[in-house]
C-alpha cells in the first residue's frame, strides 16, 4: 500500500470553521489524506478562511505569500483556499495567486474529494457555488476509535443567515439560513458521545433561529432549538449543552424557557447587540430597539437568574455621533456583560455600509478603548465573583505546571487545578480559590 498522504489545515476565525475543517479533513480521509501539524511535511495545505476581521482577504493573500518558498522547494505540493474568502474572492484568489490549486467556498467541501482529483491531474479547481444537494448529506462518517474525541465538540445545526445586517458579509459568503434535519444531529451527537464527548456546542451563523425538520417518530414537523436542545439533553454521557451564536429576534419563548428548565444547557448566552443607540440600530438593520434587547435580558434572566451574557459591539459604525456611543456604554452598564467582544467598524465590499462615510479611525480608537474599559471591568467583577463557589469542571487537557489540569466552568471561564491526567473528560466538582488575568484557580473537593 502506498504511503497516506499529508494533509495540512490552517484555520481562521469562527467556531463553525474549526467545525469545518474537521469534516475536511475526513473528506479528504477517504482520498488517502492523514492530517499533519507541520506544513513543511504536507502534500496539501489548506487555508479554512473567515470574512468576518478587517482585511481578512489581505491577509490571506499575505498568508499564501508566505506559503511561496515551500511551493518552491516543493512543486508537487497542492495548496487549496477554503471558506468565506473562497467563496467571496472566488477566481480572483487564483489570478492574484496563480500557485493556489484549489478553491472552495464553505457549502461545497463535500466535493472535496474530486476537486483534489481534478488538480493532480494538474488542473485548477473552483468551486463557489451554492449547491442545492445537502453537503453533509456526501460527508463520510467520523473514522477511528470511540474514544479518539476531546472533551469537548462542535456540532453544526445550521448555516447562513437571512438577517442582512448592514455591516455582514455572512449572507453573501454563507447563503441563506438552512437547517439541519434534527435526525441526523441527534445522530451525530449519540456518535460525538460515544467517542468521549462531554461538552457539545451548537453552531450556526445564527444558531437560535434553527427550523430542521423533526424524526417522524418524534412527531416531526419543524424543531425549534429548544425542542433540539431538549432532544440532545436526553443522550446519556452528555454532560453540558452550549450554543453560538445568537440573534436577539430569534430568542423565542420556548428556548427562554429552556434555560431555567433544562440542567444540561449551560447558564452562559451569547446574544449579540451591536450598539446600544437605535438610530445606529436602525443603521444597521438590526430590527429592534436597545429597550426591546434589554427587556429580552431581564426576561432571560428571569428564567436563569445565574446566567453569563456575552455580547458583540461595534463602534464607529457610519453616522455613530457621541451621543450614539453614550446610549452604547449606558446599555452595557445595564446589562454587565460576563463578557463580550467589541471591534471597530469595518467595511465589507458588498454589504449596504460599505459606501457610507466612516467615523474615522481617531474617533473609532478611542471609543473602543473606552468601551473595552467598561467591558474589562464588568468582566473583573462578574469573574471576581466566582471566588469562594462551588461548582463543577469539566476538564479538558494537561495544563503548563507539572500535576496541572485546565478545564470550563458552566460560565465558560477556564479553570486551574491540581489533578491527575485521569480526571480528562470528567466533571470534577471544585471550590474556586483564587481570580486570575484571564482563568481562576481552583482546588478539587
Amino acid at each position: 500500500m502506498s504511503a497516506p498522504k499529508k494533509l495540512f489545515v490552517k484555520t481562521y476565525g469562527c467556531q463553525m470553521n474549526v467545525y469545518d475543517s474537521e469534516r475536511m479533513v475526513g473528506a479528504l480521509g477517504a482520498s488517502g489524506y492523514e492530517q499533519t501539524q507541520d506544513a513543511s511535511e504536507a502534500d496539501m495545505i489548506l487555508l479554512n478562511t473567515c470574512h468576518i476581521r478587517e482585511k481578512a482577504a489581505e491577509k490571506v493573500y499575505s498568508e499564501l505569500g508566505r506559503l511561496r518558498p515551500l511551493k518552491d522547494a516543493k512543486p508537487d505540493l497542492k495548496i487549496g483556499v477554503a471558506g468565506c474568502v473562497a467563496q467571496a474572492e472566488g477566481e480572483e484568489i487564483i489570478r492574484r495567486q496563480p500557485m493556489v490549486d484549489l478553491v472552495v467556498g464553505p457549502q461545497a467541501y463535500h466535493r472535496l474529494p474530486a476537486m483534489e482529483a481534478k488538480v493532480r491531474a494538474g488542473q485548477t479547481a473552483l468551486d463557489t457555488d451554492f449547491p442545492e444537494e445537502d453537503k453533509f448529506d456526501h460527508l463520510p462518517a467520523p473514522r477511528g476509535p470511540k474514544a479518539s474525541r476531546a472533551p469537548t465538540a462542535f456540532l453544526t445545526v445550521q448555516e447562513g443567515c437571512d438577517k442582512f445586517c448592514a455591516f455582514c458579509v455572512v449572507p453573501y459568503t454563507r447563503g441563506a439560513e438552512v437547517s439541519r434535519p434534527a435526525a441526523r444531529l441527534l445522530a451525530e451527537a449519540r456518535d460525538l458521545v460515544e467517542r468521549g464527548v462531554a461538552e457539545l456546542t451548537l453552531l450556526g451563523q445564527n444558531v437560535n433561529g434553527y427550523h430542521g425538520a423533526g424524526p417522524a417518530e418524534l412527531g416531526g414537523g419543524d424543531w425549534t432549538l429548544a425542542r433540539l436542545v431538549r432532544e440532545l439533553a436526553k443522550i446519556d454521557g452528555l454532560q453540558r449543552i452550549r450554543y453560538t451564536t445568537s440573534h436577539p429576534n430569534d430568542m423565542t419563548d420556548d428556548l427562554i424557557a429552556a434555560h431555567g428548565e433544562i440542567d444540561k444547557l449551560m447558564p452562559y448566552l451569547h446574544l449579540p447587540v451591536q450598539s446600544g443607540s437605535d438610530r445606529i440600530l436602525a443603521g444597521m438593520n438590526r430590527r429592534h430597539t436597545a429597550e426591546e434587547y434589554l427587556r429580552l435580558i431581564e426576561r432571560i434572566r428571569d428564567a436563569r437568574p445565574d446566567i453569563a451574557m456575552s455580547g458583540d459591539f461595534i463602534v464607529g459604525f457610519p453616522g455613530e455621533t457621541e451621543e450614539d456611543f453614550a446610549d452604547t456604554i449606558a446599555l452595557c452598564e445595564q446589562v454587565r456583560y460576563g463578557s463580550a467582544f467589541s471591534f471597530k467598524y469595518s467595511p465589507r465590499p458588498g454589504t449596504p455600509a460599505a459606501g457610507r462615510d466612516f467615523v474615522g479611525d481617531d474617533v473609532a480608537s478611542d471609543r473602543l478603548a473606552r468601551l473595552q474599559a467598561v467591558i474589562t471591568d464588568h468582566q473583573r467583577s462578574f469573574q471576581n465573583a466566582q471566588v469562594g463557589k462551588r461548582m463543577s469542571v469539566l476538564v479538558e487537557k494537561v495544563g503548563r505546571e507539572a500535576g496541572q489540569m485546565i478545564g470550563k466552568t458552566p460560565w465558560l471561564h477556564a479553570a486551574h487545578l491540581d489533578a491527575p491526567e485521569q480526571v480528562r473528560g470528567k466533571l470534577v466538582e471544585v471550590e474556586i480559590i483564587g481570580s486570575n488575568t484571564n482563568s481562576l484557580s481552583a482546588r478539587a473537593i
